[in-house]
């Protein structure tokens, strides 16, 4: 089992930066990718960014250019800057882990997740 709580949501202005936290627990030596995911009211979830063991990433288009995730392997968490905040990028947001064991089988680890607002 692994165990993910999110942090670092609030309210920002328009054009500023936040900063989340995911701490994972349990058995996260199994976990091979990691990402962040975002619901805004009335939407579908959707895929903002994710990054694998060895660290490669994948940011959504949306994202793209303003938010990077990183991962702090000894602190088993992984981070999701975001800049240059938009009101569209009002959401609440998830981290998850979706790949693990060796053969990266499919896996579905879901955190409580953080609301994000941008005030215009």
């Amino acid at each position: 089992q692994v165990q993910l709580v999110e942090s670092g949501g609030g309210l920002v202005q328009a054009g500023g930066s936040l900063r989340l936290s995911c701490a994972a627990s349990g058995s996260i030596s199994s976990i091979k990718r990691m990402g962040w995911y975002r619901q805004a009211p009335g939407k579908q979830r959707e895929l903002v960014a994710t990054i694998t063991s060895g660290g490669m990433t994948n940011v959504a288009a949306p994202a793209k250019g303003r938010f990077t995730i990183s991962r702090d392997n000894r602190k088993n968490t992984v981070y999701l800057q975001m800049n240059s905040l938009k009101p569209d990028d009002t959401a609440v947001y998830y981290c998850n882990a979706d790949r693990c064991g060796s053969d990266w089988y499919p896996c579905d680890y879901w955190g409580q997740g953080t609301q994000v607002t941008v005030s215009s």
